[in-house]
């Protein structure tokens, strides 16, 4: 009955034209550990807006579905699009097809592969690969006339999601036991619902801006975010300023909008090219993320302040080197 009532929160609120983000917040705050996860709610949100009026689920017979269509490749790659770091279980939930469509999908269809958490083209096309050494050529030209003052000058950013709670891996549970004992017996945990959406930007931690709930990611406010950005460099590096900031963030929507590429360059910033479907070029994705949250994995927060204060208590006890070599 729980997701029979879950279904009806969502419905009316879907009817009253709020976002999945919004619905998900909402419900968060009223059932906690319980709420349904991101992947349900954009499910039935979606259902509804559609027009469904049951709550049931439809009758199933069988196994899943593993036709193929081209409609099914587009909605997948469309979501895929929208967010890089959906999983092939919450994508085959959200498609309605089995695990084994999604992945066919993924790699035959689509080529793809998953990269440092993100789903990107497996194979790139021959200007997507001259792009990126165009990339790394420009970059170590501009390293050959000065790369230690190139160096000092990069700023670079990301956003991310932080989990109230975020089971450990299998690795990061794994215990000595004697030979010849039973190896400990871990249950299945999901990670929870709760969730902050927090933008770094570091060559050690500069600024760290937390998402408030109901509020989009937009041109704006990313322009918002880069505005403090500048005030932080003045406070914390001086001469940076003066030296010129290179700024290296991925290609994502804001990024580019016409807002914050006028702000960028009302600040006097530079930005280093990035090349498409690469985040293991991008600092923040194949180092500082992964590093952050293994250390916050296994631990249980009750509010998003708590959260802010592990981030922020984290990243006190690193050291200068722990960011060296990295930016």
């Amino acid at each position: 009955m729980e997701k029979i009532e879950h279904r009806a929160v969502i419905k009316f609120l879907t009817k009253q034209g709020k976002s999945v983000q919004t619905i998900l917040e909402e419900m968060s705050s009223v059932y906690g550990e319980s709420c349904p996860g991101k992947t349900m709610v954009y499910k039935w949100h979606t259902l509804f807006k559609q027009g469904r009026a049951s709550l049931e689920d439809d009758p199933r017979p069988g196994r899943p579905i593993e036709v193929t269509t081209p409609e099914i490749i587009q909605k997948v790659e469309k979501l895929i699009l929208e967010d890089a770091r959906l999983k092939k279980k919450q994508l085959a939930e959200m498609v309605g097809v089995s695990d084994t469509t999604i992945f066919k999908i993924l790699h035959d269809h689509l080529g793809m592969t998953k990269v440092s958490a993100r789903w990107v083209p497996r194979m790139l096309t021959p200007p997507q690969k001259q792009q990126r050494v165009e990339c790394s050529r420009a970059f170590l030209d501009l390293c050959n006339e000065d790369q230690d003052g190139v160096l000092t000058r990069i700023v670079t950013g990301d956003e991310t999601w932080v989990h109230h709670y975020e089971p450990e891996s299998k690795q990061d549970s794994m215990q000595w036991h004697k030979k010849g004992t039973p190896p400990p017996k871990k249950f299945k945990v999901s990670q929870s619902a709760g969730k902050i959406m927090a933008t770094i930007f570091w060559d050690s931690i500069l600024l760290i801006d937390y998402k408030d709930k109901g509020v989009s990611i937009t041109g704006e406010y990313y322009a918002s975010i880069l505005e403090r950005l500048k005030e932080a460099i003045k406070a914390k590096r001086r001469g940076k300023l003066t030296k010129g900031v290179l700024l290296l963030h991925d290609n994502a929507p804001v990024h580019k909008s016409r807002v914050a590429l006028a702000s960028l360059y009302k600040m006097g910033f530079d930005i280093l090219v990035h090349p498409p479907y690469s985040p293991d070029l991008a600092p923040s994705d194949y180092y500082l993320f992964p590093k952050m949250k293994k250390e916050l994995r296994g631990k249980k927060f009750s509010s998003d302040e708590e959260v802010k204060e592990a981030v922020s208590a984290y990243f006190s006890d690193r050291k200068n080197i722990f960011f060296r070599g990295y930016t």
